[in-house]
C-alpha cells in the first residue's frame, strides 16, 4: 500500500521500520516539530524523523494541521491508501480521517476500550493489572473510540515497570499492524465496534500523579509506582523537601508488627527505612533521593541523616 505515516515519538518508531520491511511505501511521515528539550534545553529531533530521514522518507513537521491548507493539499496529492497514526500526538481532523480509502489506522497500547487515552501503559500497570495489550483500530473523531481492527494480549509481570513494557508493546504492536494491513488488503479482517459501557481512561499523566500516597495499601502504591516510570515516578516530601523513590518493595500485611500505625510514619529497623501504608502494610523504601542530593541506598542514606521511627513522610 502507499502510506501516509504520522508518528513522534519511540514508540512508534518499531512500526514504521516494520511496514518499510514488509514492503509499503511510506510517500510521508509526519512528526511533531523539533523542539527544546532535557536540562540543556537542546532542540530534541523526534525519532521518527531520524528514522524517515535514514529511509529517505520525505518529512513535514506542521504545527498545527486541522485548518493548514498546504498540508491538505500534500495528503490529497499522495492520494495515500491509508494514513498509520502511531504516537503522533495530534488530533485528527474530519478531512484527514476521511481522505483515504482504507482509513486512518491508529496503534493504542492498550486493549480498548479499557484504557483510552494518553497514557495507556503507564495507567494499566499502575492499577495492578495482570494484562495489557495493543489494539488497531479506525480513527474516528472520538477519543480512542474508533472501530477494532486487530487485538493482541501481553501479560504484566508482578514487577514490570511501565518503562520495560514500553519497547515490548511498541514491538508487538508494530508487528500487528502489519497484519492489519494484511488483513484489510485481502479483506479478512472485520472490525468491531467497542462497548463504550467497558470503557476506561487513561489521562495523560501530572507531576502530582507522582506523590506517594501512604493512606492507600503499600501494593497500590508500589503500583503506581511501577506505572509512572519514567515519569512522574514516585515522591514524597521530607522535611519540606522532595524525596524520590527509585526502588522500593511492599511488604505482607503484618510482615512487620508493631511500630508506628499512621500512614507516613517511618520505621527504622537494622539498618533498613520502612514508611506505614494502609491496611497495616508497609513499603520499604529501597533506593532513594532527597532533592539536590544524589541518589543512594536507604541504609547509606541513614547514615547521614538523622531519622528516627516516628517520623513522617508526606
Amino acid at each position: 500500500m502507499k502510506l501516509v505515516f504520522c508518528g513522534t515519538p519511540f514508540f512508534a518508531v518499531p512500526t514504521l521500520k516494520a511496514v518499510l520491511r514488509a514492503g509499503h511505501e511510506v510517500a510521508l511521515a509526519v512528526t511533531q516539530p523539533d523542539r527544546p528539550g532535557g536540562r540543556g534545553l537542546q532542540v530534541v529531533v523526534p525519532p521518527v524523523k531520524e528514522i524517515a530521514i535514514a529511509a529517505d522518507i520525505p518529512v513535514v513537521q506542521p504545527e498545527k494541521i486541522k485548518n493548514n491548507v498546504e498540508f491538505r493539499r500534500q495528503l490529497e496529492q499522495i492520494k495515500p491508501d491509508a494514513i498509520l497514526v502511531v504516537a503522533y500526538g495530534r488530533i485528527i481532523p474530519k478531512w484527514m480521517l476521511d481522505l483515504p480509502h482504507f482509513g486512518n489506522l491508529n496503534l493504542h497500547g492498550s486493549l480498548l476500550p479499557k484504557y483510552r487515552g494518553a497514557a495507556p501503559i503507564q495507567w494499566a500497570v499502575a492499577n495492578g493489572e495482570p494484562t495489557t495489550g495493543v489494539t488497531t483500530m479506525h480513527l474516528d473523531e472520538g477519543l480512542d473510540t474508533g472501530d477494532i481492527l486487530m487485538q493482541r494480549e501481553m501479560a504484566i509481570a508482578p514487577d514490570q515497570t511501565a518503562a520495560d513494557l514500553y519497547p515490548l508493546l511498541a514491538e508487538m504492536g508494530a508487528a500487528l499492524m502489519v497484519e492489519t494491513l494484511e488483513g484489510l488488503g485481502s479483506g479478512s479482517i472485520t472490525q468491531q465496534k467497542q462497548d463504550d459501557s467497558l470503557a476506561t481512561l487513561a489521562p495523560i499523566l501530572t507531576r502530582e500523579d507522582g506523590r506517594m500516597d501512604f493512606s492507600r495499601p503499600a501494593m497500590t502504591v508500589y503500583n503506581r509506582w511501577r506505572g509512572f516510570q519514567r515519569w512522574p515516578g514516585a515522591w514524597t516530601l521530607l522535611g519540606g523537601k522532595k524525596l524520590t523513590a527509585h526502588r522500593l518493595m511492599p511488604l505482607e500485611p503484618r510482615a512487620l508488627s508493631g511500630g508506628p500505625a499512621d500512614p507516613g510514619a517511618i520505621r527504622i529497623e537494622e539498618g533498613l527505612l520502612y514508611v506505614r501504608c494502609s491496611e497495616r502494610t508497609w513499603l520499604e523504601l529501597v533506593e532513594i533521593q532527597l532533592e539536590g542530593k544524589k541518589r543512594m541506598l536507604a541504609a547509606d542514606f541513614l547514615r547521614g541523616h538523622p531519622l528516627k521511627t516516628g517520623d513522617r513522610l508526606g
